[in-house]
């Protein structure tokens, strides 16, 4: 197994890479531009991986996507990955202006389409016809090449997961993913993948010696806000948590922040976040690797983002860095 950061930033990151960090990554929001960040990462680090989970998959036509990651591979040759998320449809249809129906379909179809811009071969013509996403263009100038980019699909629900098996070379998992979803749901619908098969996973970290309690405050913050997402129902019956979710939206239908983290039980919290001290942390950690909740390939060690400052992350990123020194001997 090995462990990679949300991008820190530079000055964190050589410490990162220098403790064994072998993977950042990046993502969309209205203030964060996955591609321009990720040039940002390319450019400031030196062995580590590099790419988004995620990027907003119907945001951008696969064409974008592709021609972004061509322009990068030229600052990090070798260490891209490609990881696309759907996203929820009222986003898609009310911030982007998009069709976004049928999102499996879709991203099925995008994966495709991006893949024949990234395999293109220099003076071929670049070809592809789904039920989404059509190609046909002849480029003139000798700017192609192959590029093999592994491209994860950001899976929930078994249906997004299954396509990923099918359709891409791997899942990243959220950060809310515990031991049974991934045993129970994630890995049977993955069933199918091939031996070289990607298993990426987010693990929301929070660790401060000097402030532990504001530290479990950001995560159990962290974990209530993801809940407040009803694309998890499914998620929460599993997990026999209706009625803590329940309590999470009315508090966060109401404005409500701190109610809102108080609903979410140290159950849940243990299941899902590693938060506190170091000590508690490193405890709280080996457990999870033991029972399996970890992605098999790459975890991502998560600091909450959710009402958390810029300087509040880089603390829990730099102490972070103590579980994967220990992990790694």
């Amino acid at each position: 197994m090995q462990f990679g950061l949300p991008w820190p930033g530079a000055e964190v990151a050589q410490e990162a890479e220098d403790a064994g960090v072998a993977a950042f990554c990046t993502g969309d929001f209205v203030d964060n531009d996955a591609y321009e960040v990720l040039a940002d990462m390319a450019q400031h680090s030196a062995t580590a991986k590099v790419g988004t989970s995620i990027a907003y998959a119907f945001a951008r036509t696969p064409y974008a996507h592709a021609a972004a990651l061509r322009t990068l591979h030229k600052k990090a040759p070798g260490r891209l990955f490609l990881g696309l998320g759907s996203g929820a449809y009222s986003i898609n249809r009310d911030w982007f202006g998009v069709e976004a129906d049928r999102p499996v379909a879709r991203m099925s179809d995008l994966a495709g389409a991006v893949r024949a811009w990234l395999r293109a071969e220099n003076g071929d013509r670049v070809t592809y016809e789904g039920p989404y996403y059509r190609v046909d263009a002849k480029v003139q100038a000798p700017v192609l090449g192959r590029l093999d980019v592994p491209l994860l699909f950001a899976g929930f629900n078994k249906g997004m997961v299954a396509a990923a098996a099918k359709h891409a070379d791997g899942v990243i998992g959220h950060g809310l993913f515990t031991a049974r979803w991934w045993d129970e749901v994630v890995r049977p619908a993955a069933a199918g993948a091939g031996e070289e098969w990607l298993e990426h996973g987010w693990l929301i970290t929070a660790i401060d010696d000097a402030d532990p309690a504001r530290a479990v405050l950001e995560a159990r913050r962290m974990v209530g806000f993801y809940l407040t997402v009803k694309t998890y129902d499914g998620y929460v019956e599993h997990h026999g948590w209706t009625e803590e979710v329940a309590r999470v939206r009315d508090a966060f239908a109401k404005r409500d922040m701190d109610g809102m983290a108080s609903a979410v039980s140290d159950e849940m919290l243990a299941a899902v976040a590693v938060c506190g001290t170091t000590a508690e942390a490193m405890a709280q950690f080996e457990k999870r690797a033991t029972e399996g909740s970890l992605a098999r390939d790459l975890t991502y060690l998560a600091p909450p983002s959710f009402l958390t400052s810029d300087r509040r992350r880089a603390v829990y990123a730099r102490n972070s860095l103590t579980l994967v020194r220990e992990a790694l001997g």
